[in-house]
Protein backbone atom coordinates (compact mmCIF):
# COMPACT_ATOMS: atom_id res chain seq x y z
CA UNK A 1 0.00 0.00 0.00
CA UNK A 2 1.34 3.41 -0.90
CA UNK A 3 1.57 6.08 1.80
CA UNK A 4 1.34 9.59 0.40
CA UNK A 5 0.75 13.05 1.78
CA UNK A 6 -2.53 14.73 1.07
CA UNK A 7 -0.84 17.16 -1.32
CA UNK A 8 0.78 14.34 -3.30
CA UNK A 9 -2.46 12.41 -3.31
CA UNK A 10 -4.30 15.40 -4.70
CA UNK A 11 -1.76 15.52 -7.53
CA UNK A 12 -2.13 11.80 -8.16
CA UNK A 13 -5.93 11.80 -8.16
CA UNK A 14 -8.27 13.84 -10.26
CA UNK A 15 -9.88 16.27 -7.82
CA UNK A 16 -12.57 18.68 -8.88
CA UNK A 17 -13.87 21.23 -6.34
CA UNK A 18 -17.20 22.90 -6.98
CA UNK A 19 -18.07 26.41 -5.91
CA UNK A 20 -19.11 26.89 -2.31
CA UNK A 21 -22.86 26.70 -1.84
CA UNK A 22 -23.70 28.92 1.12
CA UNK A 23 -21.45 30.33 3.78
CA UNK A 24 -21.15 27.17 5.85
CA UNK A 25 -20.84 24.30 3.33
CA UNK A 26 -18.84 23.08 0.34
CA UNK A 27 -19.18 20.29 -2.23
CA UNK A 28 -16.20 18.44 -3.70
CA UNK A 29 -15.87 15.66 -6.31
CA UNK A 30 -12.91 13.33 -6.05
CA UNK A 31 -11.67 10.42 -8.14
CA UNK A 32 -9.41 7.71 -6.79
CA UNK A 33 -7.89 4.57 -8.23
CA UNK A 34 -8.57 1.27 -6.62
CA UNK A 35 -5.83 0.58 -4.04
CA UNK A 36 -4.79 4.20 -3.68
CA UNK A 37 -5.13 6.44 -0.60
CA UNK A 38 -7.98 8.96 -0.84
CA UNK A 39 -8.18 12.09 1.35
CA UNK A 40 -11.62 13.66 1.47
CA UNK A 41 -11.39 17.33 2.66
CA UNK A 42 -13.99 18.84 4.98
CA UNK A 43 -13.18 22.45 6.00
CA UNK A 44 -11.14 24.17 3.32
CA UNK A 45 -12.10 27.83 3.65
CA UNK A 46 -9.47 28.95 6.11
CA UNK A 47 -6.62 28.04 8.37
CA UNK A 48 -8.82 27.19 11.32
CA UNK A 49 -8.48 23.70 12.70
CA UNK A 50 -11.78 22.00 13.58
CA UNK A 51 -12.09 20.72 17.12
CA UNK A 52 -14.31 17.81 16.08
CA UNK A 53 -15.29 16.33 12.74
CA UNK A 54 -17.81 13.62 11.98
CA UNK A 55 -18.11 11.74 8.60
CA UNK A 56 -21.36 10.18 7.43
CA UNK A 57 -21.99 7.92 4.40
CA UNK A 58 -25.41 6.72 3.33
CA UNK A 59 -26.97 8.26 6.51
CA UNK A 60 -24.62 6.37 8.83
CA UNK A 61 -21.68 7.80 10.73
CA UNK A 62 -18.60 5.91 9.73
CA UNK A 63 -15.89 7.81 11.68
CA UNK A 64 -15.30 10.94 13.85
CA UNK A 65 -12.36 12.67 15.50
CA UNK A 66 -10.70 15.99 16.20
CA UNK A 67 -7.54 17.78 17.03
CA UNK A 68 -7.65 16.73 20.62
CA UNK A 69 -9.13 13.29 20.21
CA UNK A 70 -8.43 11.67 16.84
CA UNK A 71 -10.58 8.57 16.66
CA UNK A 72 -9.93 5.30 14.86
CA UNK A 73 -12.42 4.42 12.23
CA UNK A 74 -15.46 2.48 13.12
CA UNK A 75 -14.56 0.08 10.35
CA UNK A 76 -10.99 -0.49 11.46
CA UNK A 77 -7.72 1.23 10.63
CA UNK A 78 -8.54 1.75 6.91
CA UNK A 79 -10.60 4.95 7.68
CA UNK A 80 -9.33 7.77 9.89
CA UNK A 81 -10.02 11.49 10.59
CA UNK A 82 -6.95 13.66 10.28
CA UNK A 83 -6.20 16.67 12.53
CA UNK A 84 -7.69 19.08 9.97
CA UNK A 85 -10.91 17.05 9.79
CA UNK A 86 -10.13 15.35 6.45
CA UNK A 87 -11.14 11.70 5.96
CA UNK A 88 -8.25 9.41 5.13
CA UNK A 89 -9.17 6.21 3.22
CA UNK A 90 -6.36 3.75 2.74
CA UNK A 91 -6.41 1.12 -0.04
CA UNK A 92 -9.52 2.41 -1.72
CA UNK A 93 -12.03 -0.27 -2.66
CA UNK A 94 -14.83 -0.07 -5.20
CA UNK A 95 -17.34 -0.13 -2.32
CA UNK A 96 -15.88 3.11 -0.99
CA UNK A 97 -17.47 4.97 -3.90
CA UNK A 98 -20.33 7.22 -2.89
CA UNK A 99 -21.33 10.53 -1.29
CA UNK A 100 -19.74 11.54 2.01
CA UNK A 101 -21.01 14.25 4.40
CA UNK A 102 -18.82 15.86 7.03
CA UNK A 103 -19.69 18.06 10.00
CA UNK A 104 -16.88 20.06 11.61
CA UNK A 105 -17.11 22.03 14.85
CA UNK A 106 -14.98 25.12 14.60
CA UNK A 107 -13.75 27.28 17.46
CA UNK A 108 -16.59 29.38 18.76
CA UNK A 109 -18.97 26.43 18.29
CA UNK A 110 -19.47 27.22 14.62
CA UNK A 111 -20.58 24.23 12.60
CA UNK A 112 -19.31 23.68 9.05
CA UNK A 113 -20.80 21.14 6.63
CA UNK A 114 -19.24 19.72 3.49
CA UNK A 115 -20.22 17.19 0.84
CA UNK A 116 -17.65 15.05 -0.99
CA UNK A 117 -18.49 12.82 -3.99
CA UNK A 118 -15.92 10.01 -4.28
CA UNK A 119 -15.69 8.04 -7.51
CA UNK A 120 -13.48 4.95 -7.46
CA UNK A 121 -12.03 4.05 -10.88
CA UNK A 122 -10.59 0.72 -11.89
CA UNK A 123 -8.49 -0.35 -14.80
CA UNK A 124 -7.86 -0.72 -17.51
CA UNK A 125 -6.92 -4.28 -16.65
CA UNK A 126 -7.03 -7.72 -18.23
CA UNK A 127 -6.11 -6.20 -21.57
CA UNK A 128 -5.71 -8.95 -24.14
CA UNK A 129 -5.56 -9.42 -27.88
CA UNK A 130 -6.04 -12.33 -30.24
CA UNK A 131 -5.11 -12.65 -33.91
CA UNK A 132 -6.07 -15.62 -35.99
CA UNK A 133 -5.97 -17.97 -37.58
CA UNK A 134 -2.25 -17.74 -36.91
CA UNK A 135 0.66 -19.92 -35.83
CA UNK A 136 2.56 -18.87 -32.72
CA UNK A 137 6.33 -19.15 -32.59
CA UNK A 138 8.24 -19.88 -29.41
CA UNK A 139 8.96 -16.18 -28.87
CA UNK A 140 5.27 -15.24 -29.14
CA UNK A 141 5.44 -13.90 -32.68
CA UNK A 142 2.42 -14.85 -34.79
CA UNK A 143 2.59 -16.16 -38.35
CA UNK A 144 -0.09 -15.83 -41.02
CA UNK A 145 0.07 -16.60 -44.74
CA UNK A 146 -0.42 -14.30 -47.67
CA UNK A 147 -3.92 -14.35 -49.10
CA UNK A 148 -5.63 -15.54 -45.92
CA UNK A 149 -8.30 -13.70 -43.89
CA UNK A 150 -7.11 -12.60 -40.46
CA UNK A 151 -9.34 -11.49 -37.54
CA UNK A 152 -8.17 -9.16 -34.76
CA UNK A 153 -9.84 -8.92 -31.32
CA UNK A 154 -8.97 -6.53 -28.48
CA UNK A 155 -10.58 -6.62 -25.02
CA UNK A 156 -10.11 -5.16 -21.54
CA UNK A 157 -11.97 -4.00 -18.46
CA UNK A 158 -12.13 -0.50 -16.96
CA UNK A 159 -14.42 1.26 -14.54
CA UNK A 160 -16.46 3.27 -15.12
CA UNK A 161 -15.75 3.25 -18.90
CA UNK A 162 -12.99 2.69 -21.43
CA UNK A 163 -11.95 3.38 -25.03
CA UNK A 164 -10.29 0.54 -27.03
CA UNK A 165 -7.98 1.21 -29.98
CA UNK A 166 -6.11 -1.02 -32.45
CA UNK A 167 -2.78 0.51 -33.53
CA UNK A 168 -0.28 -0.72 -36.14
CA UNK A 169 3.41 -0.04 -36.60
CA UNK A 170 4.97 -1.43 -39.76
CA UNK A 171 7.83 -0.80 -42.14
CA UNK A 172 6.00 2.05 -43.85
CA UNK A 173 3.89 3.44 -41.00
CA UNK A 174 4.20 4.40 -37.34
CA UNK A 175 1.42 4.03 -34.76
CA UNK A 176 -1.32 3.99 -37.32
CA UNK A 177 -4.78 3.73 -35.79
CA UNK A 178 -6.76 0.93 -37.41
CA UNK A 179 -9.95 1.01 -35.32
CA UNK A 180 -11.25 2.64 -32.12
CA UNK A 181 -14.48 2.38 -30.14
CA UNK A 182 -15.79 2.42 -26.53
CA UNK A 183 -16.79 -0.83 -24.95
CA UNK A 184 -15.35 -4.03 -23.53
CA UNK A 185 -14.07 -5.40 -26.88
CA UNK A 186 -13.11 -4.28 -30.38
CA UNK A 187 -12.86 -6.42 -33.52
CA UNK A 188 -11.74 -5.86 -37.08
CA UNK A 189 -10.66 -8.08 -40.00
CA UNK A 190 -8.15 -8.03 -42.85
CA UNK A 191 -9.08 -10.02 -45.94
CA UNK A 192 -6.48 -11.26 -48.42
CA UNK A 193 -3.64 -10.23 -46.13
CA UNK A 194 -0.49 -9.08 -47.92
CA UNK A 195 3.16 -8.67 -46.86
CA UNK A 196 2.50 -4.97 -46.19
CA UNK A 197 0.38 -6.04 -43.21
CA UNK A 198 3.48 -7.38 -41.45
CA UNK A 199 4.38 -5.45 -38.31
CA UNK A 200 3.52 -4.83 -34.65
CA UNK A 201 -0.14 -4.69 -33.62
CA UNK A 202 -1.16 -3.07 -30.30
CA UNK A 203 -4.40 -3.25 -28.37
CA UNK A 204 -4.75 -0.06 -26.25
CA UNK A 205 -7.32 0.46 -23.47
CA UNK A 206 -7.92 3.92 -21.96
CA UNK A 207 -9.99 4.61 -18.83
CA UNK A 208 -12.08 7.60 -19.85
CA UNK A 209 -12.36 8.90 -16.25
CA UNK A 210 -8.95 8.30 -14.74
CA UNK A 211 -7.21 8.59 -18.10
CA UNK A 212 -5.18 5.56 -17.17
CA UNK A 213 -4.06 3.50 -20.17
CA UNK A 214 -2.79 0.01 -20.81
CA UNK A 215 -1.82 -1.81 -23.96
CA UNK A 216 -0.64 -5.16 -25.21
CA UNK A 217 1.31 -5.75 -28.42
CA UNK A 218 2.43 -8.63 -30.61
CA UNK A 219 4.38 -8.95 -33.83
CA UNK A 220 2.67 -10.41 -36.88
CA UNK A 221 4.68 -11.98 -39.71
CA UNK A 222 3.21 -12.63 -43.15
CA UNK A 223 4.78 -15.69 -44.81
CA UNK A 224 4.56 -16.19 -48.55
CA UNK A 225 6.14 -18.19 -51.34
CA UNK A 226 6.08 -17.77 -55.13
CA UNK A 227 3.78 -20.00 -57.17
CA UNK A 228 6.49 -20.82 -59.69
CA UNK A 229 8.95 -23.69 -59.41
CA UNK A 230 12.64 -23.17 -58.67
CA UNK A 231 15.00 -22.65 -61.60
CA UNK A 232 17.66 -25.30 -62.17
CA UNK A 233 20.70 -24.68 -64.36
CA UNK A 234 24.04 -26.38 -64.93
CA UNK A 235 27.41 -24.79 -65.49
CA UNK A 236 30.16 -26.91 -67.05
CA UNK A 237 33.43 -26.68 -65.19
CA UNK A 238 36.88 -26.35 -66.72
CA UNK A 239 37.35 -30.04 -65.98
CA UNK A 240 34.87 -31.80 -68.33
CA UNK A 241 34.28 -34.52 -65.73
CA UNK A 242 32.84 -31.99 -63.26
CA UNK A 243 29.62 -29.99 -63.39
CA UNK A 244 28.04 -27.34 -61.18
CA UNK A 245 24.28 -27.54 -60.62
CA UNK A 246 22.60 -24.36 -59.33
CA UNK A 247 19.06 -23.91 -57.98
CA UNK A 248 17.40 -20.53 -57.32
CA UNK A 249 14.00 -19.66 -55.87
CA UNK A 250 13.52 -15.96 -55.23
CA UNK A 251 10.47 -14.16 -53.84
CA UNK A 252 9.79 -16.19 -50.68
CA UNK A 253 9.62 -14.95 -47.06
CA UNK A 254 11.33 -16.09 -45.01
CA UNK A 255 14.13 -17.67 -47.08
CA UNK A 256 13.28 -21.23 -48.17
CA UNK A 257 15.21 -24.40 -47.47
CA UNK A 258 16.67 -25.69 -50.73
CA UNK A 259 17.81 -29.29 -51.11
CA UNK A 260 19.86 -30.90 -53.89
CA UNK A 261 19.62 -34.67 -54.05
CA UNK A 262 19.15 -37.79 -56.13
CA UNK A 263 15.49 -38.50 -56.80
CA UNK A 264 14.63 -42.14 -56.16
CA UNK A 265 10.99 -41.99 -55.15
CA UNK A 266 7.70 -40.12 -54.98
CA UNK A 267 8.29 -36.68 -53.53
CA UNK A 268 4.78 -36.62 -52.07
CA UNK A 269 5.72 -39.62 -49.92
CA UNK A 270 8.92 -37.99 -48.70
CA UNK A 271 12.50 -37.72 -49.90
CA UNK A 272 13.98 -41.13 -50.62
CA UNK A 273 17.17 -40.30 -52.49
CA UNK A 274 20.68 -39.34 -51.52
CA UNK A 275 20.98 -35.74 -50.34
CA UNK A 276 24.00 -33.89 -51.70
CA UNK A 277 23.42 -30.50 -50.06
CA UNK A 278 20.74 -28.66 -48.06
CA UNK A 279 20.67 -25.07 -46.86
CA UNK A 280 18.30 -22.22 -45.94
CA UNK A 281 18.94 -19.87 -48.82
CA UNK A 282 17.47 -18.52 -52.04
CA UNK A 283 20.30 -19.96 -54.17
CA UNK A 284 22.05 -23.30 -53.71
CA UNK A 285 24.89 -24.77 -55.79
CA UNK A 286 26.49 -28.19 -55.74
CA UNK A 287 29.50 -29.51 -57.70
CA UNK A 288 29.44 -33.20 -58.72
CA UNK A 289 32.01 -35.31 -60.55
CA UNK A 290 31.75 -38.23 -62.98
CA UNK A 291 31.96 -40.86 -60.24
CA UNK A 292 28.75 -39.51 -58.67
CA UNK A 293 26.74 -39.41 -61.92
CA UNK A 294 25.21 -42.11 -64.09
CA UNK A 295 22.93 -42.51 -67.10
CA UNK A 296 19.21 -42.17 -66.30
CA UNK A 297 19.89 -40.57 -62.92
CA UNK A 298 17.49 -37.81 -61.82
CA UNK A 299 18.86 -34.87 -59.84
CA UNK A 300 16.20 -32.74 -58.12
CA UNK A 301 16.23 -29.43 -56.27
CA UNK A 302 13.32 -29.18 -53.85
CA UNK A 303 12.18 -25.97 -52.13
CA UNK A 304 10.69 -26.38 -48.64
CA UNK A 305 8.67 -23.52 -47.13
CA UNK A 306 6.09 -23.12 -44.38
CA UNK A 307 3.76 -21.42 -46.86
CA UNK A 308 3.61 -24.63 -48.93
CA UNK A 309 1.76 -27.67 -47.64
CA UNK A 310 3.71 -30.88 -47.12
CA UNK A 311 3.80 -33.02 -50.24
CA UNK A 312 3.27 -30.02 -52.51
CA UNK A 313 6.79 -28.65 -52.52
CA UNK A 314 8.05 -26.87 -55.59
CA UNK A 315 10.99 -28.45 -57.40
CA UNK A 316 13.02 -28.66 -60.60
CA UNK A 317 15.06 -31.58 -61.89
CA UNK A 318 17.43 -32.96 -64.53
CA UNK A 319 17.27 -36.44 -66.05
CA UNK A 320 20.92 -37.13 -66.85
CA UNK A 321 21.83 -38.91 -70.11
CA UNK A 322 25.02 -40.15 -71.72
CA UNK A 323 26.08 -38.56 -75.03
CA UNK A 324 25.19 -40.54 -78.16
CA UNK A 325 26.75 -39.22 -81.41
CA UNK A 326 25.00 -40.43 -84.59
CA UNK A 327 26.08 -40.52 -88.23
CA UNK A 328 27.12 -42.70 -91.18
CA UNK A 329 29.98 -45.06 -90.23
CA UNK A 330 31.44 -45.25 -93.77
CA UNK A 331 32.13 -42.71 -96.47
CA UNK A 332 33.75 -42.80 -99.94
CA UNK A 333 35.28 -39.99 -101.95
CA UNK A 334 37.36 -39.49 -105.12
CA UNK A 335 40.76 -37.98 -105.10
CA UNK A 336 40.67 -34.26 -105.67
CA UNK A 337 37.03 -33.89 -104.60
CA UNK A 338 35.46 -32.72 -101.34
CA UNK A 339 33.35 -34.58 -98.79
CA UNK A 340 31.40 -33.61 -95.67
CA UNK A 341 31.21 -35.94 -92.66
CA UNK A 342 28.18 -35.29 -90.45
CA UNK A 343 27.72 -36.07 -86.75
CA UNK A 344 24.64 -35.36 -84.63
CA UNK A 345 24.49 -35.38 -80.82
CA UNK A 346 21.29 -34.07 -79.26
CA UNK A 347 20.36 -36.39 -76.40
CA UNK A 348 22.99 -35.81 -73.70
CA UNK A 349 22.14 -33.99 -70.45
CA UNK A 350 24.11 -31.91 -69.60
CA UNK A 351 24.92 -31.15 -73.27
CA UNK A 352 28.09 -32.76 -74.52
CA UNK A 353 31.05 -31.06 -76.10
CA UNK A 354 31.40 -32.63 -79.58
CA UNK A 355 34.58 -32.51 -81.70
CA UNK A 356 36.02 -34.22 -84.81
CA UNK A 357 39.34 -36.06 -84.51
CA UNK A 358 41.51 -37.94 -87.02
CA UNK A 359 43.34 -41.25 -86.88
CA UNK A 360 43.67 -43.93 -84.29
CA UNK A 361 45.58 -41.48 -82.12
CA UNK A 362 42.60 -39.11 -82.34
CA UNK A 363 44.61 -36.11 -83.36
CA UNK A 364 42.87 -32.76 -83.12
CA UNK A 365 41.68 -31.35 -86.43
CA UNK A 366 42.77 -27.77 -86.94
CA UNK A 367 40.27 -25.80 -89.05
CA UNK A 368 41.66 -24.18 -92.17
CA UNK A 369 41.50 -24.37 -95.95
CA UNK A 370 41.80 -28.16 -95.80
CA UNK A 371 39.40 -28.88 -92.97
CA UNK A 372 36.29 -26.80 -92.36
CA UNK A 373 34.20 -27.34 -89.21
CA UNK A 374 30.56 -26.20 -89.24
CA UNK A 375 28.16 -26.37 -86.30
CA UNK A 376 24.40 -26.17 -86.93
CA UNK A 377 22.61 -26.69 -83.65
CA UNK A 378 23.25 -30.29 -82.59
CA UNK A 379 24.90 -31.14 -85.96
CA UNK A 380 28.67 -30.88 -86.32
CA UNK A 381 30.02 -31.14 -89.88
CA UNK A 382 33.58 -31.78 -91.05
CA UNK A 383 34.26 -30.82 -94.69
CA UNK A 384 37.49 -32.07 -96.26
CA UNK A 385 38.64 -30.29 -99.44
CA UNK A 386 41.02 -31.55 -102.16
CA UNK A 387 40.96 -35.11 -100.88
CA UNK A 388 44.07 -37.27 -101.33
CA UNK A 389 45.09 -40.77 -100.33
CA UNK A 390 46.57 -39.30 -97.15
CA UNK A 391 43.03 -38.42 -96.02
CA UNK A 392 41.92 -42.04 -96.12
CA UNK A 393 41.38 -43.66 -92.74
CA UNK A 394 39.33 -43.45 -89.58
CA UNK A 395 37.76 -40.28 -88.16
CA UNK A 396 36.13 -39.94 -84.73
CA UNK A 397 33.18 -37.79 -83.75
CA UNK A 398 33.89 -37.46 -80.00
CA UNK A 399 31.16 -36.31 -77.57
CA UNK A 400 31.92 -35.75 -73.89
CA UNK A 401 29.75 -34.54 -71.01
CA UNK A 402 30.30 -34.88 -67.23
CA UNK A 403 28.80 -38.40 -67.31
CA UNK A 404 30.90 -40.10 -70.01
CA UNK A 405 32.73 -39.96 -73.35
CA UNK A 406 31.16 -41.54 -76.43
CA UNK A 407 32.59 -41.74 -79.97
CA UNK A 408 31.27 -42.32 -83.49
CA UNK A 409 33.84 -43.99 -85.77
CA UNK A 410 33.69 -43.06 -89.47
CA UNK A 411 35.98 -44.72 -92.05
CA UNK A 412 36.76 -42.70 -95.17
CA UNK A 413 37.79 -44.55 -98.37
CA UNK A 414 39.53 -42.56 -101.10
CA UNK A 415 39.42 -43.85 -104.73
CA UNK A 416 41.22 -42.60 -107.83
CA UNK A 417 39.27 -41.45 -110.89
CA UNK A 418 40.46 -44.33 -113.28
CA UNK A 419 39.04 -47.03 -111.06
CA UNK A 420 35.83 -45.11 -110.94
CA UNK A 421 35.73 -44.88 -114.79
CA UNK A 422 36.26 -48.67 -115.22
CA UNK A 423 33.46 -49.34 -112.82
CA UNK A 424 31.09 -47.11 -114.76
CA UNK A 425 31.98 -48.83 -118.08
CA UNK A 426 31.53 -52.30 -116.57
CA UNK A 427 28.18 -51.34 -115.22
CA UNK A 428 27.12 -50.00 -118.65
CA UNK A 429 28.14 -53.26 -120.43
CA UNK A 430 26.30 -55.41 -117.92
CA UNK A 431 23.18 -53.31 -118.34
CA UNK A 432 23.46 -53.61 -122.17
CA UNK A 433 23.68 -57.44 -122.01
CA UNK A 434 20.67 -57.70 -119.75
CA UNK A 435 18.69 -55.44 -122.10
CA UNK A 436 19.54 -57.51 -125.21
CA UNK A 437 18.59 -60.76 -123.44
CA UNK A 438 15.24 -59.29 -122.46
CA UNK A 439 14.53 -58.21 -126.03
CA UNK A 440 15.37 -61.69 -127.47
CA UNK A 441 13.22 -63.43 -124.88
CA UNK A 442 10.28 -61.19 -125.62
CA UNK A 443 10.66 -61.80 -129.40
CA UNK A 444 10.70 -65.60 -128.98
CA UNK A 445 7.72 -65.52 -126.69
CA UNK A 446 5.66 -63.42 -129.08
CA UNK A 447 6.47 -65.91 -132.01
CA UNK A 448 5.83 -69.11 -130.05
CA UNK A 449 2.89 -70.21 -132.32
CA UNK A 450 5.26 -70.48 -135.27
CA UNK A 451 7.67 -72.92 -133.61
CA UNK A 452 7.19 -76.60 -134.81
CA UNK A 453 8.33 -79.77 -133.09
CA UNK A 454 10.55 -82.06 -135.11
CA UNK A 455 11.97 -85.56 -134.80
CA UNK A 456 13.88 -84.79 -131.69
CA UNK A 457 16.94 -83.59 -133.61
CA UNK A 458 15.57 -80.33 -134.79
CA UNK A 459 14.53 -81.67 -138.25
CA UNK A 460 11.00 -81.36 -139.57
CA UNK A 461 9.60 -83.62 -142.26
CA UNK A 462 7.88 -81.98 -145.12
CA UNK A 463 4.70 -84.01 -145.52
CA UNK A 464 3.88 -84.88 -141.92
CA UNK A 465 1.47 -83.06 -139.63
CA UNK A 466 1.68 -82.72 -135.88
CA UNK A 467 -0.99 -83.70 -133.40
CA UNK A 468 -1.09 -82.17 -129.84
CA UNK A 469 -2.97 -84.24 -127.24
CA UNK A 470 -4.27 -82.35 -124.13
CA UNK A 471 -5.25 -84.44 -121.10
CA UNK A 472 -7.81 -83.25 -118.50
CA UNK A 473 -8.71 -85.18 -115.33
CA UNK A 474 -12.30 -85.41 -114.06
CA UNK A 475 -15.03 -88.01 -113.52
CA UNK A 476 -15.94 -88.39 -117.15
CA UNK A 477 -14.87 -91.41 -119.19
CA UNK A 478 -11.92 -91.30 -121.50
CA UNK A 479 -12.67 -90.63 -125.09
CA UNK A 480 -10.45 -90.16 -128.04
CA UNK A 481 -11.46 -88.63 -131.26
CA UNK A 482 -9.28 -89.10 -134.20
CA UNK A 483 -8.22 -85.89 -135.70
CA UNK A 484 -7.77 -86.15 -139.43
CA UNK A 485 -4.59 -84.96 -140.96
CA UNK A 486 -4.80 -81.44 -142.10
CA UNK A 487 -3.56 -80.68 -145.51
CA UNK A 488 -0.42 -78.62 -145.69
CA UNK A 489 -0.78 -74.95 -146.21
CA UNK A 490 0.41 -73.57 -149.41
CA UNK A 491 2.81 -71.20 -147.68
CA UNK A 492 4.87 -74.25 -146.55
CA UNK A 493 4.09 -74.07 -142.81
CA UNK A 494 3.27 -77.20 -140.82
CA UNK A 495 -0.14 -77.70 -139.21
CA UNK A 496 -0.58 -78.99 -135.63
CA UNK A 497 -3.44 -81.38 -134.84
CA UNK A 498 -4.85 -81.50 -131.29
CA UNK A 499 -6.40 -84.50 -129.48
CA UNK A 500 -8.16 -84.09 -126.11
CA UNK A 501 -8.12 -87.04 -123.65
CA UNK A 502 -10.15 -87.04 -120.40
CA UNK A 503 -8.67 -89.19 -117.64
CA UNK A 504 -11.02 -90.14 -114.79
CA UNK A 505 -9.98 -89.70 -111.14
CA UNK A 506 -10.79 -91.71 -108.02
CA UNK A 507 -11.39 -95.48 -107.81
CA UNK A 508 -12.14 -95.92 -111.50
CA UNK A 509 -8.62 -95.04 -112.44
CA UNK A 510 -7.07 -98.50 -112.10
CA UNK A 511 -9.74 -100.48 -113.96
CA UNK A 512 -10.12 -98.06 -116.75
CA UNK A 513 -6.42 -97.80 -117.20
CA UNK A 514 -6.22 -101.53 -117.81
CA UNK A 515 -8.66 -101.26 -120.72
CA UNK A 516 -6.92 -98.29 -122.12
CA UNK A 517 -3.32 -99.21 -121.57
CA UNK A 518 -1.98 -97.11 -124.42
CA UNK A 519 -2.87 -93.97 -122.36
CA UNK A 520 -1.19 -92.63 -119.15
CA UNK A 521 -2.26 -90.50 -116.19
CA UNK A 522 0.18 -87.81 -117.18
CA UNK A 523 0.85 -85.88 -120.33
CA UNK A 524 2.74 -87.87 -122.90
CA UNK A 525 4.57 -86.63 -125.95
CA UNK A 526 4.83 -89.07 -128.82
CA UNK A 527 6.84 -88.34 -131.86
CA UNK A 528 6.05 -90.20 -135.08
CA UNK A 529 5.94 -89.54 -138.69
CA UNK A 530 2.24 -88.62 -138.60
CA UNK A 531 1.36 -87.62 -134.96
CA UNK A 532 2.76 -85.80 -131.98
CA UNK A 533 0.74 -86.48 -128.81
CA UNK A 534 0.88 -84.49 -125.47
Amino acid sequence: MKTVTPVALLHMCLCVTAAVSGSGSTETALTAEKGDVAILPCYTLGNVTPTLTSWIKNGKEIVKGGIYSPSPSLGGQRLAVLHDGSLNIRAVLPRDEGTYLCSSTLPGNNIFHARVLLQVTNGPENVSLSIGPATARSNGTLIVYRGSTVSFNCSGSSYPSQQLTWAFRGAGSSNQSLASAPGPWLDFRIQNVQPSAQGVYSCKANNTVSLQAANKSTELLVYYAPDRHPECVWVLAQDPSHVLFNCTWFGAYPAPKLLWGEDQGDQAAGWKGHVYKSEVTESLSVVLNRSMLEDGQTLRCTAHHLAIAAGKQKSCSFNLKYPYPKGEPMATALEGSSITLTCTEDVSIPPANTTWRKGLQQEDIVPGSKYVLTEEGAVLKLTIHNISKDDEGVYFCRSENPLAVRELEVYLTVKNSSAYTGGVIGFFIAALIVGIAAIVAKTIYSSRHRICLGDGFGHMEEDQGDVLSLVESDDEQIFQDAVPRLPPITNGLRTTLVQIHRIPSGDHEDTETADQSPQDDTVRIETSADLVTF
